[in-house]
């Protein structure tokens, strides 16, 4: 089987580079994109199309990949500092409680929920792949949470299950980093604990979204130091992806760019007698099957 597309946010390191396709000068401060070749990238980045986000929108990533096509790596991956692959998302929406094993978590029942949780996370809360999670001054509690992401690329309000799927641009990986006690610092919501800067991560890259049998049955996993902590599929979540599009376009309107994060399995650090938080020399890797490894270190926050 061939290598699927994949298209990452990137800057590049200090080192000043005559771009003679754009006739610019790039500084280690902007935002580029491009296309992996091998264990290098090709920049893509043009004109009109600042970051991947008004790619996404304008329908452009097939059109990119055939531009990459026979060119040589611009860029070593080792070179360059890979960002999440969506810059400034309109909004970034987390599901919680969406595999059997970790909705038995939570209720004695063990019934599934009628309609899934979900809770809103800032792009500030990101890092991208190869970059620490950041553990908070205020807190030792930092879990991991591997996930599968879809990222929207056409607009709607109102989508039917049927037609859901026609929504999606593409497919990337998020480590939904949770500060544990914070969920819990007030009485109603997990806002808190959820949004703290550079406590989660996406990425490596995105690959493009090709039909519903890509996404139907992934085998997702995680590791902490190379010992599995977390391993399910996707074919396994209460709310499956056409439906989760489907009711949060009952009350939003989803916008190219958007970032939908379904759920992670049990396994998190949490669960365990006693919790088994991450910390400092950590090292955390997400796999979902053909789409990629996302992996991490772990640091505290300076002051």
């Amino acid at each position: 089987m061939s290598q699927p597309p994949r298209f990452v946010s990137f800057r590049r390191d200090g080192i000043e580079r005559n771009d003679v396709e754009h006739n610019d000068v790039e500084h280690n401060d902007v935002e580029r994109y491009g296309l992996v070749v091998g264990d290098g990238v090709v920049d893509l980045t043009q004109p009109g199309l600042p970051t991947l986000r008004e790619v996404i929108a304008a329908d452009a990533l097939p059109r990119l990949a055939e531009r990459a096509a026979g060119r040589k790596a611009d860029r070593a991956l080792a070179e360059i500092e890979l960002r999440p692959p969506v810059p400034a998302p309109e909004k970034i929406i987390c599901i919680g409680v969406n595999y059997p094993d970790r909705n038995a978590e939570y209720r004695d029942d063990q019934d599934a929920p009628k309609y899934p949780s979900m809770f809103m996370r800032t792009a500030r809360s990101f890092v991208g792949h190869g970059a620490p999670l950041v553990r908070p001054t205020v807190s030792p509690q930092l879990d991991y949470e591997g996930e599968v992401a879809l990222v929207i690329g056409r607009a709607g309000r109102h989508i039917a299950q049927q037609d859901a799927l026609d929504h999606v641009a593409a497919v990337t990986i998020c480590n939904e980093g949770t500060i544990r006690d914070w969920v819990r610092h007030a009485k109603f919501n997990v806002t808190q604990g959820k949004n703290f800067d550079s406590s989660g991560s996406l990425g490596p890259w995105l690959v493009p979204f090709t039909g519903e049998a890509q996404i139907a049955d992934l085998r997702l996993t995680t590791r902490v130091n190379g010992e599995l902590r977390q391993d399910d599929r996707t074919s396994r979540m209460i709310f499956g992806f056409r439906y989760l599009i489907s009711y949060i376009t009952t009350f939003t309107t989803l916008v190219p760019g958007d970032i939908i994060v379904t759920g992670t399995p049990t396994g998190a650090g949490a669960r365990f007698d006693p919790p088994r938080y991450l910390k400092p020399g950590d090292v955390v890797e997400v796999e979902v099957e053909n789409i990629g490894t996302l992996r991490n270190g772990v640091v505290d926050e300076r002051r």
